[in-house]
């Protein structure tokens, strides 16, 4: 209990939790484009099986070698399940709806989850928001639809699926924050990974007991035989999940909600990048623009937690 007690209290480190999300979104970003791109190559619950149990060893021989006394039962289990849970449910929503969109359509939807953030902080959490962070979260939002302007026309069915994860992750990081803040960000890992790998089994199990031939798409097809260039992608996904679940875990628990949700805008320009290097997406003026408009965002959402802390 004092060390629950101890963790709580701790102080803010903006710096680390700036820096951390942003580094964070970056390995992200370049996940998700590879997802994309092996969409048509995998079957979603082969990815989570597979990465995570890359994962896990990673994880739990670092916890040995450097934190012993962590590889116990957490604090707020229960709140640390289902803070996993979302994060899982966030993912397959995410995942699923990338081979169905653009993924600038993907991104501008999913990417209204500062928004929600700030929402969350202010109703559940009681988060006073500065008519200065209301502003930095609306310029940073122009700033994406500048940057990828989605046409009307695009958003579909699929398209709700993104909105869908950005709600998921806003109600996660929420968690992180007011209930799992004791809880080591190695061991929020660990959960995440154990989840991923109990839906994923639970789910492949499922499709083959009840889903008739044939079986096809993202959600539903075979697991492809592994050659090593198969290998190469989980391995890939695997660094980008670790880096993940790891680094918003600790962003998150260092900062304020509301601030690391606005420098969460970071992925969108990452996003851009790897569209021109892997989908051939040149950026405009009104796109660097809206990268600009993003930049100044997050320095905006920096003066108003320097202000409430002075």
């Amino acid at each position: 209990m004092q060390r629950v007690a101890i963790a709580t209290e701790r102080n803010d480190n903006i710096p680390l939790a700036v820096a951390t999300i942003i580094f964070t979104v970056l390995v992200l970003s370049l996940g998700d484009a590879l997802i994309k791109f092996s969409s048509r190559n995998f079957v979603i619950w082969q990815i989570f099986v597979l990465r995570s149990l890359l994962v896990l060893p990673v994880l739990l021989v670092y916890m040995r070698l450097r934190s012993p006394e962590i590889l116990t039962i957490p604090p707020a289990l229960g709140w640390a399940v289902l803070r996993s849970l979302l994060l899982v449910g966030m993912w397959v929503a995410y995942y699923v709806a990338l081979p169905n969109l653009d993924l600038s359509i993907a991104a501008a939807a999913y990417y209204t989850l500062p928004i929600f953030i700030v929402l969350f902080s202010a109703i559940l959490v009681g988060d006073k928001i500065s008519i200065l962070g209301w502003l930095a979260v609306i310029l940073g939002f122009v700033g994406v639809l500048l940057i990828l302007r989605p046409k009307a026309e695009n958003f579909n069915l699929h398209a709700l699926l993104p909105l869908v994860s950005a709600v998921l992750y806003a109600l996660a990081m929420i968690l992180t924050r007011t209930k799992c803040r004791a809880v080591n960000p190695v061991m929020l890992s660990v959960m995440l990974n154990c989840c991923f790998i109990v839906v994923g089994a639970l789910a492949a199990i499922t499709i083959v007991i009840f889903m008739p031939e044939p079986r096809e798409g993202f959600l539903l097809a075979p697991w492809t035989q592994m050659a090593s260039s198969e290998w190469l992608s989980i391995s890939l996904m695997a660094i980008a999940i670790l880096v993940g679940s790891v680094g918003a875990a600790i962003a998150y628990q260092a900062g304020p909600s509301s601030v690391i949700g606005t420098f969460d805008f970071a992925y969108v320009g990452f996003a851009l990048l790897w569209g021109v290097i892997f989908f051939a997406e040149m950026p405009d003026v009104l796109s660097i623009f809206g990268m600009l408009l993003i930049v100044g965002a997050g320095g905006l959402s920096l003066r108003q937690s320097k202000a409430r802390t002075t």
